[in-house]
């Protein structure tokens, strides 16, 4: 019997947890004083403003200004309920579990996913069911088994076969009372003038696809061609169509499996197809990802960033092959928190092939070491459709070449390439450091007449300015969370801060300390209900003060607080004289006037 989570049992996992361990698993963290910083994965950027403080436990990103601890950070990445991250952080740092953890009713817009996924991963089962066990798979694993793929790997990637029946998952759906309006969702169905349902795919090796945490979210069929339908005119790939799930330009064939190796390797293959995917899995590669048939998107990259900063590119060998290299190192090279390498795979094949054709170990050879740098692969891909022994196009090779070489950081690079242009086409080395010169001008005069363009940023929420009183609040705020004489001198005191929320929040840090003992802020978190509360917390502990306060400092700030408290007490007893003044109160004009001269001797002594 499943049951709730024990408060010892979450304090015992997070405290065996380091929060950079776990969030290191998702995002590439680099050191950064006595924090970590890394790419946000809750918004896009193109600078680091996520921030994981060790020593705290927590993370918060100052762009979107999302923040918490170790559980809060499961919660918001993979949408799951808090005994489920609970549950996700003891599997991540395998701490056994004495109990068996229950789930949190999911919320009604995460259950209609909830919903979506089951279907999903229903049906990539079914698929799968019917590629291993029945006949009608049979052809369809035979050509997976000609295409070099073992039984172990079409499990592991839990590859299927969508029957030549229209209706298949129509009447599975139908026994299963799966809704027309799931259905119509899924993407999964095709809904005809009738207002009846027709199987999307079908006569398709089905390759599951996944979101980062290897939940289905769609699918890409590959056409099986038979004797039967060499009528039929089908794309090679069909893809599942956008859905609330599925965005074919956020995903990355094989992410979910490859995140944890590509960190740990520090790199990421990039590969054209799933074949070529697989086939490096099964020559024991497993960093290799694959975008949906289309170009790299930005999302995609971002994805990529988060969790290294090298890229090797493996596309195909073929002249297609080698134009999609072309183009991802021109897309690649705008980021330049990336290193980027190419493999040229030979004889125009393509990784998949390669490995059918000579073996794991040549392959493995090939991607680990037959790595050339971006400018090596323009050297050769410029030659492409020129005959250098005609001096036109030699001239012209050389001024496209010149133009990429102008993008290489390295000075030992560029000297590098300088002498093998020099030595292989006999121009003097001077001579092309000149026209580099010139093509380098060239660049920075274009960048200076090009017009400012203004980026229209995605609005992310909202930073007001904080006033002198506010800031003062939390600073004091934050000198009662590190320091318990402080924090019981103004409790002691029944001192009133100006807005409610600070006051509520030392109410909470009290109550939190008188049943604790010592502020865990990571487990004060937990403690605090409200989200609010939470990102109060967060955005407080984050502020950079010295380590240790003093007495002038703390005098400061109870000052700066307290006279505002008084100023705004004079201003509404000034309002409401006004009003007894117009209702001609002479009685309570009076009392107020009163009033206003104490409050303003108080704030003279404050």
């Amino acid at each position: 019997m499943a049951q709730r989570i024990p408060q010892q049992v979450i304090d015992e996992v997070r405290e065996k947890t380091n929060i950079v361990e776990v969030i290191g698993q998702y995002v590439q963290l680099k050191k950064s004083g006595k924090n970590y910083l890394g790419l946000c994965p809750f918004h896009e950027e193109k600078t680091p403003s996520f921030s994981v403080a060790e020593d705290k436990q927590i993370f918060h990103c100052f762009g979107c200004g999302k923040g918490g601890n170790v559980y809060t950070f499961l919660q918001e990445l993979e949408g799951i309920s808090f005994p489920e991250a609970v549950k996700k952080v003891a599997e991540l740092e395998q701490i056994p579990l004495a109990i068996e953890i229950s789930s949190d009713p999911v919320t009604q817009t995460s259950s209609g996913q909830q919903q979506l996924i089951a279907l999903h991963e229903h049906t990539r089962d079914l698929y799968h069911h019917l590629l291993m066990n029945t006949k009608v798979g049979e052809d369809a694993l035979a050509y997976l088994h000609e295409r070099g793929l073992s039984d172990d790997l079409i499990r592991e990637f839990k590859i299927g076969f969508a029957p030549n029946q229209r209706e298949f998952l129509v009447q599975i759906a139908q026994q299963d009372k799966v809704s027309v309006e799931l259905m119509e969702r899924s993407g999964l169905f095709i809904r005809r003038d009738d207002g009846s349902f027709s199987d999307r795919f079908y006569q398709r090796v089905m390759f599951p696809l996944n979101d980062f945490r290897g939940k289905v979210i769609g699918f890409s069929g590959r056409w099986l061609k038979m004797a039967e339908f060499s009528g039929e005119d089908q794309p090679k790939y069909l893809n599942s169509p956008e859905t609330e799930l599925f965005n074919k330009r956020q995903v990355l064939f094989n992410f979910d499996k490859a995140r944890n190796e590509i960190r740990k390797q520090g790199e990421a293959i990039l590969f054209e197809g799933f074949m070529d995917v697989l086939a490096a899995w099964q020559a024991d590669i497993k960093i290799g990802l694959a975008s949906m048939g289309t170009s790299l998107t930005e999302q995609q990259i971002a994805v990529i960033e988060r969790v290294t900063g090298q890229v090797v590119i493996a596309y195909d060998g073929d002249t297609p092959g080698q134009a999609a290299t072309d183009r991802a190192l021109t897309i690649l090279g705008a980021h330049s928190r990336l290193q980027l390498a190419t493999v040229t795979v030979p004889e125009k094949l393509d990784p998949d092939e390669y490995l059918r054709k000579y073996g794991v170990a040549e392959l493995q050879n090939l991607l680990r070491h037959g790595r050339q740098t971006p400018f090596a692969f323009k050297m050769h891909y410029r030659k492409k459709d020129l005959n250098l022994d005609n001096e036109a196009d030699r001239l012209s090779y050389l001024e496209a070449v010149m133009q990429d070489l102008a993008k290489v950081q390295s000075p030992v690079e560029q000297d590098l390439y300088l002498g093998q242009l020099s030595s292989e086409f006999h121009v003097t080395r001077d001579s092309l450091k000149q026209q580099l010169q010139m093509v380098r001008q060239s660049i920075r005069s274009e960048r200076r007449q090009q017009p400012t363009n203004i980026a229209v940023v995605p609005s992310l929420p909202g930073k007001r300015m904080l006033t002198k009183e506010e800031k003062a609040e939390r600073m004091l705020l934050y000198r009662s969370m590190n320091e318990p004489s402080i924090r019981e001198q103004l409790v002691q005191d029944e001192f009133q801060f100006i807005h409610d929320s600070y006051q509520e929040l030392l109410l909470y840090l009290d109550s939190y300390m008188m049943v604790h003992g010592n502020f865990v802020l990571a487990d004060f978190l937990n403690y605090l209900k409200e989200d609010a509360m939470k990102q109060l917390a967060i955005d407080i502990s984050m502020i950079a003060m010295s380590e240790d306060s003093n007495e002038r400092e703390i005098y400061d700030l109870t000052r700066v607080i307290s006279q505002a408290g008084i100023a705004e007490e004079i201003k509404q007893r000034q309002k409401e004289q006004l009003e007894a003044r117009k209702n001609g109160n002479q009685q309570r004009e009076l009392e107020l006037t009163v009033q206003i001269i104490e409050l303003t001797k108080r704030l003279k002594q404050a």
